[in-house]
């Protein structure tokens, strides 16, 4: 039987709340399929039921999971690949003459998903910066899912997913083969510290940031929550750090202090001073 009207607006709501996902009209038929497990596993027949249960009990784990279950984790292993080329040519060959003091740099690879984007940069900074051995590199990821967090630690991917854009020899090089699985080696998973985290809830405290990747993410929320993050992006990149999007987003109708700028053969965003 199909999900009532008032259970569907519920629902949207709950998650739009916890999540800032936005569930358009035409992506209803998601709820369905996507929460049927997580009833299951809360020991329930039914999305009706677990939306009887939501409701029962208006706080609690049950709604963390099901905003969890609606949370697109569509990634892949050097995701458009020019980002990462303007890393390895522009951007990092930049920031070692700029932090040459310091010795320490700091990315974000926010809504990281299960971490092949976070894999992607650490893999370009260990082949191309070997200065960088000496530094302090700290590679932040976050996401809105504790399984995601835990996937991004153990570091541990299919034969598909290492399929999905990861040059050959860049998988011998980095992961060790154990049964069907991949796994990053340990010097590599050293690099990254994998946390959770909602973007459209309050923020932890967070160390200031040289780069942020913020890529198909945006996409999701409506204007005044992408509008509300950027604005706090802005508070935690560095005033000469770089931002980027994803291929398809864009700043233009948005009120946020960025500027674009063209980088090799890619855009980003630079913060501008408010």
């Amino acid at each position: 039987m199909p999900l009532a009207t008032p259970d569907i607006a519920y629902l949207k709501t709950l998650i739009a709340e916890k999540s800032g996902n936005v569930i358009s009209t035409n992506q209803d038929y998601l709820l369905e399929s996507r929460l049927s497990p997580v009833a299951k596993t809360a020991g329930l027949p039914n999305v009706e039921r677990l939306v009887a249960e939501l409701r029962r009990r208006p706080t609690g784990a049950l709604h963390d999971q099901v905003a969890e279950a609606m949370t697109i984790n569509e990634t892949s292993f050097f995701r458009d690949m020019q980002p990462f080329d303007a890393l390895r040519t522009v951007i990092l060959p930049e920031l070692i003459k700029k932090r040459s003091g310091a010795k320490s740099l700091s990315i974000w690879s926010g809504a990281s998903s299960s971490g092949q984007e976070a894999y992607s940069i650490a893999m370009t900074i260990r082949d191309s910066f070997n200065e960088l051995a000496a530094w302090n590199v700290r590679i932040q990821a976050t996401d809105l899912s504790d399984e995601m967090v835990k996937r991004t630690t153990d570091g541990t991917y299919s034969q598909f997913e290492v399929n999905r854009g990861l040059p050959a020899p860049l998988l011998i090089k980095h992961f060790e083969r154990h049964g069907t699985q991949w796994q990053a080696r340990a010097e590599l998973r050293r690099m990254i510290d994998a946390r959770r985290m909602n973007l459209a809830s309050a923020w932890p405290t967070l160390a200031s940031f040289d780069v942020v990747f913020l890529r198909n993410v945006l996409i999701y929320f409506d204007q005044p929550s992408k509008e509300r993050i950027l604005t706090r992006v802005h508070k935690v990149l560095r005033p000469d750090g770089y931002l980027f999007l994803g291929g398809g987003e864009t700043l233009i109708t948005l009120n946020v202090p960025f500027v674009r700028e063209p980088v090799g053969k890619t855009v980003c965003f630079r913060p501008v001073t408010v």
